[in-house]
Parts: structure tokens; sequence; C-alpha cells
């Protein structure tokens, strides 16, 4: 468990190309479903949730990086591509355990320190195991990723993932034949995450946080378990030491600080499902023809350097642009009832 691994990026066709990016607005935020649960102590309207943080969510100062990761670049990989600046992507973050505001994570994180760390990898699996904070970035040779990251809130980022695929992982660990569901489930630990212990703060969540895959979806070869960006460690506020990152569905599905992986033969529960079925499916995959409830999910703003409105809105793709990958995982599925 302690054989050193060196980083290699790999050039895949899925990386993100975009050479465009563009400034975030926050079309909705889902904090707004707090006031039908009684938490009007922290909903608030449109106006408001974008208000919060409006004035520093740009300011490109210089945020603080951890041990840098000693990735190996491969310069074939490097392309033309423009990322969301490490600024806006440390400081603009939905993280609950750490606050509902878009800037609560980065503020309320400053003292987050992911050593020691734990992650278990249990159910129907051949052998169960138990990994370390060391063991994250030593077992599994690492690779860089761009992908894009769309919210349900109708923002989006283009972010490079150094990290391992789910489907290495669970080969690993070994398959058994009766796992039909992957369930992930967030550390649990009031004392560093402040919204775990304060309901108004954690957004009326039931902690732990829970997510869920199809075992198909969890073998795809996109499917990312990132334990850094940027070539360094994750930050707290960005779901340290490791989180989930399925880049063709909404942000929500993709859980942070994981410590603990279940092979299933049921569907499990999650989170976002729980606290409102109606309007956050089990798949909740990127789909633009099918609009949330209190708003559309057509088009988007991509978070980058600039003002907070000055730019258009592009169109939001099917799958997030990932449909060649993945499609075929829905083919006897109604998207538009199993969203």
């Amino acid at each position: 468990m302690n054989k050193k691994s060196k980083q290699v990026v790999i050039p895949q066709s899925w990386n993100e190309a975009d050479k465009q990016l563009t400034s975030e607005a926050v079309f909705k935020q889902r904090r707004n479903i707090l006031s039908l649960l009684g938490l009007t102590a922290v909903s608030t309207s449109l106006p408001g949730a974008v208000q919060a943080g409006i004035f520093d969510l740009f300011d490109d100062e210089k945020v603080p990086v951890v041990a840098n990761l000693n990735t190996s670049i491969n310069t074939q990989f490097n392309g033309k591509d423009v990322l969301t600046p490490l600024a806006k992507v440390t400081t603009h973050n939905n993280f609950y355990e750490f606050g509902t505001a878009k800037t609560d994570p980065s503020e309320n994180a400053k003292n987050f320190n992911g050593d020691p760390w734990t992650l278990t990898v249990s159910g129907l699996v051949d052998k169960p195991i138990t990994l370390g904070y060391d063991d994250l970035y030593k077992i599994f040779a690492l690779e860089q990723r761009n992908y894009r990251l769309r919210c349900v809130e109708a923002w989006s980022m283009v972010i490079p993932w150094d990290g391992f695929s789910l489907a290495t992982l669970l080969s690993y660990v070994g398959v058994n034949n009766k796992a039909k569901y992957v369930a992930f489930e967030t550390r649990y630990d009031p004392e560093i995450f402040p919204g775990q212990k304060n309901k108004l703060l954690g957004g009326g969540i039931h902690y732990p946080y829970v997510e869920g895959l199809t075992i198909e979806e969890a073998m795809n070869p996109l499917t990312f378990m990132a334990v850094g960006l940027y070539g360094n460690k994750l930050l707290g506020q960005n779901g340290a030491p490791i989180r989930l990152v399925v880049p063709w569905k909404y942000g929500f599905k993709s859980i942070k600080s994981i410590a603990h992986i279940r092979l299933v033969d049921k569907q499990p529960p999650t989170s976002w499902n729980q606290l409102a079925p109606h309007e956050y499916g089990f798949y909740a995959n990127v789909n633009p023809q099918v609009d949330h409830p209190r708003w559309s999910q057509a088009s988007e703003r991509r978070i980058g350097p600039g003002g907070l409105f000055s730019t258009k809105r592009i169109p939001t793709q099917m799958f997030n642009g990932y449909g060649e990958w993945v499609a075929d995982l829905y083919q006897n599925i109604d998207l538009t009832r199993n969203f």
C-alpha cells in the first residue's frame, strides 16, 4: 500500500477543449427550497442569494495552494484549453458542510486538515479495504483530466482534476456480480464540518451526505476519483482529500470528502433526492430539455475572469457534452421521468 506511483497525464479524447470561458451568474440557488422546509432564516430570493459574495467572487487574488502532487505533464495534453482560474475554483463552491453561501466553504475550511483520513470500500466486493491518507496518492497511478463541471444552478466551470478512475479502485477490490449500485458517504465529523451540527448553516440536509451511482455508471471510464486539481492536493472547500467527479451529471452528484464506498444490490438513498425528490432525481444527468421546476436548464454561465454579468449565456449540452461515452447507459431509460 506504500508503493509510490508517478503521476502521468494521459491525453484522452473526452478532455475539455473549450476555448472560451465566460463569467458566472447564479441563475437560481437551491437554497430557495429551504423556505419550503421552514428554514426561513437562511432561505433567500434570487437577488439575495446572488448578493452573497458578489463583490469578492471575481477577485483574482492569489489563493494559497497546498502540497504539490509532483505531476508529470504529458505535453501532448496541453492543447489550447482555457481553464477556469484557480482563484474561482477555490472560492466559488457548493459544499453545505461548510455553509450554504458560495464563499462559505473557502472561509470555513481554512483550518481543514484531511490528514489523517480513512476511506473504506466494502459491501459486495471480494476484498474490502481501508485506505489511509497517504494511500490515496500512492496506490493508483494518478492522471490529470480537464472536465466540464455543470452545476444544477446553471453555472459551469472547466477544471483540471488529478486522480484515478473509479473503475480502477473497484477493480482493485473486486466487484461481486450481485452489486448493482455504488453508494458513497461523506465523512461525518461535526467538529470539522460546521454545517453538520448547525441545521441552518448546513442547509437542512440530513448528514452525512450520501450519493449513489449504478454499477454501469461507476465503471464508466469517465467516472473519476479526484485527489487534486491544478496539480495540487484538493483544498477543503473542493472536497479534500478525495471526491467523486461524474462530468456528465449535475455537480451535486460529485460527492466530496468521501469516507465510505459501499457496493450494494439496491438503489441507495441520495441526499438531495431525499430533501426534494420532485426536484432532484437519482440520475441527475445534465439535460437541457428537462428544466428544474424553478428554472431553465437550457443554458448556463461559464465562470471565468471578468464581472458577474459580462458575458452571454451559452447553450447547455446533453450529458454536458459527454454523450458519446455515456448515452448508451440510458438507452432503455426515460430521462424525462428518471431525471
